[in-house]
């Protein structure tokens, strides 16, 4: 029997993925992949990871997808808005998606993982991936930050440039 709250997260996840592909404006695009973000983490909380949930909904939902609203809000100029759609490009891209899922499952099949020996594997202990996290891979979770706190400075700055310039323009 289909579990009914895995239909509702699965309806959502993709209902919310396929605005963030299909709608025009672009700050209903970034909430709908921060609304697919948080269908994803649903599916872990399903999975009994609530830790990998609060991850997903920590880092994507809270600073992707709100930085990518705040870029988008920040550096609003009219080429943003104003792309004409093409067919063509529309139809490469199926294309294009359908030969990477193709190629996905090629390597997938090929990687010999749906054999017996790969489910007599040994369970995988979280608290050596934790020491890691924090300890070997912390430089990187740091350059990520700088990077992501760099960004926003970075659309600050150039919606700080453009009211001048456009003050600029009103004074001219």
């Amino acid at each position: 029997m289909v579990d009914p709250i895995f239909v509702g997260l699965a309806v959502l996840t993709v209902g919310s993925a396929i605005i963030a592909l299909e709608t025009r404006e672009l700050i209903y695009g970034a909430i709908g992949l921060a609304i697919s973000m948080l269908g994803i983490a649903g599916f872990f909380l399903l999975l009994d990871a609530p830790f990998v949930a609060m991850f997903q909904i920590a880092v994507y939902v809270g600073a992707v997808a709100v930085l990518i609203i705040f870029t988008v809000m920040l550096v609003r100029t009219q080429a943003l808005f104003s792309i004409k759609e093409d067919k063509g490009r529309k139809a490469g891209g199926i294309v294009l998606m359908l030969f990477m899922m193709v190629g996905a499952g090629v390597v997938l099949l090929a990687s010999g993982l749906n054999s017996s020996d790969s489910f007599t594997a040994p369970a995988i202990d979280f608290v050596a991936i934790g020491e890691e996290m924090l300890t070997y891979y912390s430089p990187v979770l740091i350059v990520l930050g700088l990077t992501l706190a760099g960004s926003i400075i970075a659309a600050l700055a150039l919606a700080r440039r453009e009211d001048v310039e456009q003050e600029n323009d009103r004074v001219n």
